[in-house]
């Protein structure tokens, strides 16, 4: 008679709607990577449960908010920071987090992500960046680099448009921590989520990720384990600099690190100060 062999648990698999699996993403995707790191961040910080709020936009990375057992939002293409905004400011106490992708927070969401970064308010945006559309067939977005190729930009002319350097944006519109990491530096990224969680304000945090369905075929740069570890190979640490010097070229150097962390007061705080102020309490 042979003795049964008892199961392993994952130790984040706590934090997982396990019926929801298996998994959406392609093989070699970052998603279900960045997911581990958001789940170790939740489970360092010990955040509770019923106070924590997950919230995504359309697209791959927008399936993510579905498998934590958190309170959670998939919400409408470009829209996740406009619904997380509305969640915070309903109610203050909650830790609320953001995670989608470069097209739905850059493209029909950029305009809520400038605003969101002006106001200072107290929400943590995780954008994956593949550099594509990768669930609606591989078109350019807003952070395709010029000449890269597409379904909407193919060969040989490639994307004519420049892409967004999005911790430069996030920067520049008032957010007040931004960091940006590959999806490769798992604990140095998981770091960072959890210092945007513990900060008071609008944070910031790219993660810098592989599509190999869509973005890697339509360029050639091979399958999601050659296309993690050419990440790995063009990462360049320089924590502290200024995020106008934060460059990005998928080919030859990616600059990591963290990048801003400033103090300014915070939206919901002035927000319930100048209620009080209308009561002349």
């Amino acid at each position: 008679m042979t003795e049964s062999v008892p199961v392993l648990k994952h130790p984040m698999a706590k934090y997982i709607r396990e019926d929801r699996q298996p998994w959406i993403y392609c093989p070699g995707c970052s998603v279900g990577i960045v997911s581990g790191m958001l789940a170790r961040a939740i489970d360092n910080l010990g955040l509770d449960f019923n106070k924590t709020v997950i919230v995504s936009g359309i697209g791959c990375t927008g399936r993510t908010s579905g498998y934590f057992k958190t309170g959670s939002f998939h919400t409408t293409h470009g829209r996740a920071i406009a619904f997380a905004e509305g969640v915070k400011i309903a109610n203050p106490e909650l830790e609320v987090i953001v995670v989608s992708g470069d097209g739905d927070i850059a493209a029909i969401g950029g305009n809520h992500l400038i605003h969101a970064c002006r106001r200072n308010i107290d929400i943590t945006v995780i954008c994956i960046n593949n550099f594509t559309y990768g669930m609606t067939g591989g078109q350019f977005g807003p952070t395709t680099e010029h000449e890269k190729y597409s379904q909407t930009s193919p060969a040989p002319v490639g994307n004519m448009e420049h892409p967004f350097n999005l911790v430069k944006l996030a920067a520049s519109s008032g957010a007040t921590f931004v960091a940006r990491w590959t999806a490769v530096q798992a604990r140095r990224a998981t770091k960072s989520i959890e210092k945007g969680i513990k900060k008071k304000g609008f944070s910031f945090v790219e993660i810098i990720g592989a599509c190999p369905t869509a973005f890697g075929r339509m360029n050639r740069l091979g399958d999601g384990t050659t296309m993690h570890k050419h990440l790995l190979e063009v990462a360049e640490i320089q924590n502290g600099l200024p995020p106008h010097e934060a460059e990005l070229s998928y080919a030859d150097k990616i600059i990591c690190g963290e990048f801003l962390d400033i103090e300014k007061p915070e939206y919901t705080d002035v927000l319930a100060e100048m209620q009080k102020r209308s009561k002349g309490e």
